[in-house]
């Protein structure tokens, strides 16, 4: 008498004879095996997701925090994961607390929040070791929620916020310093040349009258220098007039004697 099992793509069956290991892990697809002899145990070889529950943890700072995460793992050696083990996936979930809890203490809450790609990688490594043996392999861990107290993230709100105004002071103060440079270049140029003084005081005046302000403020320089512009025009005005008067040649002379052209 023979019994027949279809094995799956991604399974394998574990035959026991007698109570004792038939060989190598069967299938996929048709295996037989004798009743009362031969018994099977279905092993899958695919990729289980474990969720690790949440475990209260002391970082090395002493700060109190809640974190879970998530394991990875499957099956490498049907028959050791069957033998060696009686439930493979509770011992793993098992160890995967334990090693969280004391990886995650031996940094401080910064390196825990900034580093999780070390600390994951720390836990997959041990979590590997300690589960060759059962022949299951933990290809991926990740820390899936970090729960940190209301006191210290408010504490962590009031820093970021002193670290964000500390940068806004540092980029205006920074503004000031090129706007002081700027000024200083200009006032040598105004120092070398007075005239361009001059010039920045009218069209500081014209942008004064845009406003349509009542009251106008001149600069003293510009008074005086509107003052010298008024007493050379004076000045000026006064020579032409003492010249003497040109005689015309076209009018003939007062005696009646012609003028020789």
């Amino acid at each position: 008498m023979i019994a027949f099992f279809v094995i799956k793509q991604y399974e394998r069956a574990v035959v026991f004879k007698l109570g004792k290991i038939a060989g190598e892990a069967r299938g996929p697809g048709l295996i037989l095996i004798m009743p009362f002899v031969e018994r099977i145990h279905r092993v899958s070889l695919r990729i289980i997701t474990m969720p690790i529950q949440s475990q209260g943890i002391i970082t090395k700072d002493n700060v109190s925090i809640d974190v879970s995460a998530v394991a990875y793992y499957r099956v490498d050696d049907p028959v050791r994961s069957v033998v060696a083990i009686e439930n493979v996936g509770a011992a793993i979930n098992q160890i995967a607390q334990t090693t969280l809890r004391a990886v995650v203490g031996r940094h401080t809450l910064d390196e825990t929040l900034s580093e999780t790609e070390a600390i994951n990688q720390n836990i997959r490594e041990i979590l590997d070791v300690q589960t060759e043996e059962w022949g299951v392999k933990v290809t991926v861990v990740e820390l899936r929620d970090i729960q940190l107290p209301d006191s210290m993230k408010r504490a962590m709100a009031r820093q970021a916020e002193a670290e964000r105004e500390k940068r806004a002071k540092i980029i205006a103060a920074q503004g000031e310093a090129l706007a002081a440079g700027e000024l200083a270049n200009a006032s040598d140029v105004m120092m070398a040349h007075p005239l361009a003084l001059q010039l920045r005081n009218l069209q500081t005046l014209v942008e004064v009258a845009v406003d349509k302000n009542s009251t106008v403020v001149f600069p003293a320089p510009l008074m005086s220098t509107i003052g010298e512009l008024g007493a050379f025009l004076a000045r000026e005005t006064k020579a032409a007039s003492e010249l003497p008067a040109t005689p015309d040649p076209t009018k003939g002379s007062t005696n009646g004697e012609l003028v020789p052209s």
